[in-house]
């Protein structure tokens, strides 16, 4: 599938937005997105940890044009064109596109298990890197970028929304905005964990809000919304469908990592 196990941070052909370079220079980027302690091990950086970040798969093209599932192989044989998998087929998801920059396995369950409940938020300017890497394309054209609310009874507890810190780096490298205010989380869901697809959707019915006084800001704008892990979708897909209703004009999604389930490979 589209993976790849190259951890090089190139971004020498990135897009010039408003006159801003997305990212300045390859090593300014590399330089901060590197934490004192492993993100894998929490243990300071040294040899033993390349064999552990070989093991971490950083997803790529080919993939799905509308969701970016990642591919085995191109289906068009390098000739051009769109392709999609079979589940957008036959179910278009409710935002436009999106991407996810690792996939979650064993090697990188720790690194954001750790960011989202163990308050580990030195790996921030990687994380970020990682979305500039494959959000790119979206970016060119983004207006501002959300994250994906959390409950005001959940953030209490956790003291952060880690989907809000990754909108806040993303937007840091790429001189793009980001809102905390325009798309709330109005009822305290019970975890998505170990439910199914319907379930989940079925959970986040009337979760999320547009405040009357964001509608203006809403309206017409091309959206990126962040959230750390793509699991099902439908937490993205009941946000964005929120989005669209208060006249966004695109929402693209960009995810840290996402759960690829191989009963669901196309075929």
């Amino acid at each position: 599938m589209g993976i790849k196990k190259d951890t090089s941070l190139d971004f020498s052909n990135l897009a010039i937005i408003g006159g801003a370079k997305i990212v300045q220079s390859y090593h300014t980027v590399l330089n901060s997105a590197l934490p004192v302690h492993s993100l894998i091990t929490g243990l300071p950086l040294g040899g033993d940890d390349a064999e552990l970040w070989q093991k971490l798969q950083f997803l790529d093209t080919p993939c799905c044009a509308l969701c970016g599932y990642p591919f085995e192989y191109d289906p068009n044989m390098g000739e051009g064109g769109d392709s999609y998998c079979a589940p957008c087929h036959a179910r278009p998801p409710k935002y436009d596109r999106g991407r996810s920059a690792i996939l979650y396995c064993d090697a990188s369950r720790k690194i954001i298990l750790d960011f989202k409940h163990g308050g580990r938020t030195d790996g921030l300017a990687f994380f970020g890197a990682q979305l500039l890497r494959v959000g790119r394309e979206f970016l060119k054209d983004a207006d501002v970028i959300l994250p994906v609310p959390l409950h005001k009874a959940r953030l209490r507890s956790r003291k952060f929304n880690q989907s809000a810190l990754l909108a806040g780096k993303l937007s840091q490298l790429s001189h793009i905005p980001y809102d905390t205010n325009a798309l709330l989380r109005i009822k305290n869901t019970p975890s998505q964990s170990g439910q199914t697809f319907v379930g989940r959707k079925r959970n986040v019915v009337g979760a999320f809000h547009v405040p009357a006084s964001q509608v203006k800001h809403i309206t017409g704008a091309r959206i990126i919304l962040i959230d750390d892990v793509l699991t099902s979708g439908a937490t993205l897909e009941g946000c964005a469908r929120v989005l669209k209703r208060a006249g966004a004009a695109q929402v693209d999604v960009l995810t840290l990592m996402r759960v690829v389930s191989p009963l669901s490979v196309p075929t």
